[in-house]
């Protein structure tokens, strides 16, 4: 890579949006490979096919742009080079992007760093570009924010942002590119934290229901899910049943149940009310139960860990949270209290401390 100059406190701030862009691509590339091969699950073809539907793909893009094929590492140094014009460059990544998109979806064994430095370089090539035509004063130079791209986009993707900083300056030995790269990737890292809920490396991990670990700390909570411990045989009381109706059944079932979650003709949940709140209403007995509920529910999904569940209790100030399932919130599946929370956080810490057996 050509020798770069040092960047001032007007071109960091560019170079921090380069990487916040690329942030946002890095979700956008995630989700358009796990999109693309939730498609390809859904052809009418044995799997084994899938592969040569993408090597047409591939191959007919190598026929319009054979620089496509390949690792293509002399189209990442050619970028960072800057030795292409703006529409060689969108044209070239672009053509790029799709082929190892199409391969990588249609169950090709490929890698990510390469195709992802490609399009990330693009990326950054042509913000810098344009950001030195629009604001010269800035002191933009396209080539670090190239580097600041190609580095963003699979730290954002990976979120292996320490890992992105030093291999990126490490394999162009330019120091003046660190300032840079560490604003912009820790950019592209935020940004996929917030719109993303695993990286393109642990999506397919997390779908067949592996718990991914999100710190270096081992949480017992964390290796507990939702619905291992919920409570799945519960009383529920239904929303259009008078005040007195409800009053009544507690009163003769003895039902030691403290909260009780309230459906509506369609078995959808409405809300939550506790006995204290039935049993001690000052409203008319024929009220019906439906306006007594304060507030929506506060639920948790039945794929989240109890450690969420925690955070949920404490947040909200409530003693329990009803199951549902994400793809269908109002199914209640159980209802996890606080005494559960604490039992399961006791048995996981025995578990921990248990010896190992030979």
């Amino acid at each position: 890579m050509p020798a770069l100059e040092a960047s001032g406190l007007t071109a960091l701030c560019v170079y921090t949006g380069v990487g916040a862009c690329a942030g946002l691509a890095a979700v956008a590339v995630t989700r358009a490979v796990y999109g693309l091969e939730d498609l390809f699950e859904r052809l009418p073809l044995h799997w084994m096919w899938w592969p040569a539907l993408g090597a047409v793909v591939v191959g007919s893009v190598g026929l319009l742009a054979p620089r496509t094929l390949g690792v293509g590492y002399d189209n990442i140094s050619d970028i960072l080079a800057l030795r292409f014009t703006l529409p060689a460059l969108l044209t070239l990544c672009g053509l790029k992007f799709v082929s190892w998109l199409v391969s990588l979806s249609s169950g090709t064994s490929g890698g990510t760093l390469a195709p992802l430095f490609t399009v990330g370089g693009r990326l950054g090539a042509s913000l810098g570009l344009g950001a030195a035509a629009l604001w010269p004063s800035a002191g933009v130079d396209p080539r670090t924010a190239a580097l600041v791209g190609m580095a963003a986009l699979f730290a954002g993707a990976s979120r292996a942002v320490l890992a992105c900083i030093v291999f990126a300056f490490e394999i162009t030995h330019e120091p003046h590119s660190l300032l840079p790269l560490l604003a912009g990737c820790t950019a592209a890292y935020l940004v996929s934290c917030m719109l993303m809920r695993h990286t393109i490396m642990t999506e397919k991990v997390a779908r067949r229901g592996v718990q991914i670990p999100e710190s270096y700390v081992a949480d017992p909570l964390e290796k507990v899910k939702v619905l291992d411990i919920a409570s799945k045989s519960l009383e529920t009381l239904n929303a259009d049943d008078s005040l007195a109706a409800a009053r009544k059944r507690l009163t003769e079932a003895r039902l030691t149940q403290q909260g009780f979650p309230v459906l509506n003709a369609k078995g959808a949940l409405v809300g939550v009310l506790t006995r204290y709140e039935v049993l001690a209403s000052e409203a008319d007995p024929r009220t019906r139960l439906e306006t007594l509920i304060r507030r929506p529910p506060v639920v948790v999904y039945h794929d989240c860990h109890v450690r969420q569940a925690v955070d949920h209790l404490l947040n909200h100030g409530v003693g329990r949270l009803p199951v549902v399932s994400r793809e269908n919130p109002a199914r209640l599946l159980g209802i996890v209290t606080r005494s559960d929370v604490l039992a399961a956080y006791r048995h996981a810490e025995r578990a921990a401390q248990a010896p190992v057996s030979a």
